[in-house]
């Protein structure tokens, strides 16, 4: 393949300027090679190349606006805004109708907060630009920093306007739209784009996941496929084709999907676990585990993947099995509340009650704040017999869940029993306001405390 003529000139012109650097040679460029020169040295991130190269291009061209335009360029990047301001000034006093004089002006204003005005430069520059696409996609950034996303959404769509293959444009566009929560109005917009644009890989994926936000799955799959069919790469839109597909329980094609996404690229521990949760769905047990054993092979830190196969072996009530590997995943992440949850329940479900009451207690610790995992955490130690400390974790619960009737009634319950009538009384008389028709919570898990004839009197008292 040949490059043609643009291309081998700008390759020449970086190759005699790094012979240059090596041989302490002077060769001449003419300015727009120095600009192509710098630029490059600036995208690959090397700075001191780059300000080399603006020095050498000063010395042989001090007149140069375009030099002196990168110059400002890099003093902006560096914060030294007063600087490239005063050159700018001068720069705008010879060529008033240069366009990159006021974006860069707009840069300077942008970088100080005052985006205001940023648009009003970035507005004049309009007036002189013939890249209309690149100020629009300026402007759109701009209202989106002052969070203006309807003016952003404007400019943005006015960027594709002129340039329809604009993707960074198109992304913000739709960026735009789902922020404002116009989703169904993004799809009608992603149509008449798509109707201008009809092999637009990027439009189509974005219309997809548009649509799987609505739940429209199937409508998903469908633009999912399109963007697929554009582009037979698209890793993305074959991963969320995978997702809508599932939902829609067509898991032999989901699992396509996935595995397509893992022979572009190596396998990632998502795609793994999907078509192990596929292959599960699917009844196929044993390919299931293979993939869920190749998830966390994949990513030993994923949870989700240790969770998964817990998970699979609770579901066959094979708890030695499922405890084996929860006890793994905890030797990676021991602060992880999921994992301490699955080890409770699971022993729990094993009767190891003082293990389980140490899972309980360490989900909480590192975060759980599920109503769910107080009570049985509550209920454990009330199995156990431990009434003070089953009052102390009920009474921290109401903390997180003041007007909760299944805690004072726990609480209700648990003073009762420990003789203490005014308290339990007073935390029954919560309960029965709260929720009156569970009453018979009480009966369930005290049933000694039922029988109290000021529990049944409270209980009648409330009735009426």
């Amino acid at each position: 393949m040949h490059l043609d003529h643009d291309e081998e000139d700008y390759n020449l012109s970086l190759s005699k300027f790094e012979s240059m650097l090596k041989t302490n040679k002077v060769f001449f460029f003419d300015s727009e090679e120095f600009e192509e020169i710098i630029l490059h040295y600036l995208d690959m991130g090397k700075a001191n190349l780059a300000k080399k190269a603006l020095k050498l291009g000063l010395e042989q061209h001090p007149k140069s606006t375009g030099l002196k335009l990168v110059q400002v360029e890099m003093l902006v990047y560096d914060d030294k805004l007063e600087i490239a301001e005063k050159m700018l000034n001068e720069l705008y006093a010879i060529e008033p109708t240069n366009e990159e004089i006021f974006i860069q002006k707009a840069n300077i204003y942008s970088k100080r907060d005052n985006h205001v005005k940023a648009v009003e430069l970035l507005q004049e520059a309009l007036k002189y630009t013939e890249d209309l696409a690149d100020v629009y996609n300026l402007i759109g950034m701009e209202y989106l920093f002052m969070d203006n996303l309807e003016k952003a959404k404007e400019n943005f769509k006015s960027c594709l306007e002129v340039d329809i293959e604009d993707q960074s444009a198109l992304y913000n566009v739709v960026y735009c739209y789902e922020f404002l929560d116009q989703n169904a109005e993004a799809i009608e917009y992603l149509k008449t784009y798509i109707d201008r644009n009809p092999y637009s890989e990027i439009a189509w994926h974005q219309k997809g996941r548009l649509y799987y936000g609505l739940k429209d799955y199937v409508n998903a799959v469908r633009a999912f496929e399109y963007a697929t069919y554009i582009d037979e790469e698209f890793m993305g839109a074959f991963m969320e084709n995978g997702k809508a597909l599932e939902r829609l329980k067509r898991y032999e094609e989901a699992i396509e999907n996935y595995q397509r996404t893992i022979d572009l690229n190596d396998p990632t521990s998502y795609a793994l676990l999907r078509i192990g949760k596929c292959h599960e769905k699917l009844g196929n047990k044993a390919e299931a585990l293979k993939y869920f054993n190749k998830t966390v092979h994949e990513d030993p830190l994923l949870d989700k993947g240790w969770i998964a196969i817990t998970d699979f072996y609770v579901r066959q009530k094979n708890y030695q099995k499922a405890l084996f590997y929860v006890n793994k995943a905890l030797a990676i992440d021991d602060q992880n509340r999921a994992y301490w949850k699955r080890f409770a329940t699971i022993n729990e479900a094993m009767n190891f009650y003082e293990e389980a009451e140490l899972g309980f207690r360490k989900a909480i610790e590192f975060g759980d704040d599920h109503l769910d995992t107080w009570l049985f955490w509550v209920d454990i130690l009330q199995f156990l017999g431990e009434f003070d400390s089953a009052v102390m974790t009920s009474l921290q619960a109401t903390e997180f869940f003041p007007e909760e009737y299944q805690i004072e009634y726990r609480l209700a319950g648990f003073y009762f029993m420990l003789n203490d009538t005014e308290k339990g009384t007073f935390h029954l008389s919560n309960a029965l306001r709260l929720n009156f028709n569970n009453h018979t919570l009480i009966e369930e898990l005290f049933p000694t405390v039922w029988t109290i004839k000021k529990v049944q009197s409270l209980i009648k008292k409330h009735y009426k």
